[in-house]
């Protein structure tokens, strides 16, 4: 195996829903900052088959081993290796609202002009949209999760705990439109733990309930106590993408500038 370029930390605030790549099978895309408030993305991550100690969450602190992947030029992306991630711990609670707004930015223009590819922006006026997926585009998303499970389960080299279920999607789009400086805008959400939220509920609540619950919660309640989006521009495009979403109380960045005056 080759060696490994560099080791480093992060406190991962970001963990996209799982996707099915032709090459490499179910991935997802992670990311956070490091302690000097550098942003990283980590990718390709097969987190549903990483032992069960490594599998972190969100605010959870790790250390791994990286190189620079092939074929993707943006600052922040990090090709993980596996085996080196190791939880060391996870930031606490009455920490997290300063470690965010710290890194809280106004403009998105401004980032990408930067050469940035990650960012925390506090969306205005937000709306909470729930939108069905295309019945024959569901079909064929769930097809090529059972597909991949499948061909790895029935591998003789394949590395899958046989007691790994078929990865199941939300049958819904989760979206917000906002306004930033930059002007009105529209994302889909691609937080995993939005649609787990559904993918529980549902098993709780039933369809219809679940809906008027996240809407309550993701749109009525984060609107009004607030939240911040972890945006992310496309590997192939600079286009940006909403891969976290995550609470933030309304007013904390002006608190954090205050106390430095």
């Amino acid at each position: 195996m080759a060696s490994l370029s560099q080791r480093d930390s992060a406190v991962i605030l970001v963990k996209a829903a799982p996707r099915v790549g032709e090459t490499h099978g179910e991935l997802v895309c992670c990311a956070g900052l490091d302690f000097n408030g550098n942003w990283i993305r980590l990718y390709p991550v097969a987190f549903r088959t990483l032992e069960d100690a490594q599998k972190f969450g969100r605010w959870d602190t790790i250390e791994y081993g990286w190189s620079l992947p092939k074929g993707d030029h943006r600052s922040e992306s990090r090709r993980l290796e596996h085996r080196s991630l190791v939880i060391t711990g996870s930031l606490s609670e009455k920490s997290r609202a300063q470690f965010l707004a710290r890194h809280v930015v106004s403009s998105l223009n401004s980032e990408l002009e930067q050469g940035r590819s990650l960012a925390l922006i506090r969306p205005q006026n937000a709306e909470f949209v729930v939108e069905r997926k295309d019945r024959a585009t569901f079909e064929e998303e769930k097809a090529r999760f059972r597909k991949w499970h499948d061909q790895e389960a029935n591998s003789l080299f394949g590395f899958l705990d046989k007691s790994l279920v078929p990865y199941e999607p939300a049958p819904f789009l989760f979206k917000y439109k906002y306004q930033t400086v930059d002007g009105l805008r529209e994302g889909t959400c691609q937080d995993w733990e939005i649609e787990a939220t559904f993918l529980k509920w549902q098993r709780l609540y039933g369809e219809a309930d679940t809906l008027r619950k996240m809407t309550d919660r993701f749109g009525i309640e984060y609107s009004k106590k607030g939240f911040v989006l972890a945006m992310g521009t496309h590997k192939a495009y600079p286009q940006w993408l909403i891969n976290g979403v995550i609470r933030l109380d309304h007013g904390v960045e002006n608190e954090i500038q205050g106390s430095l005056f």
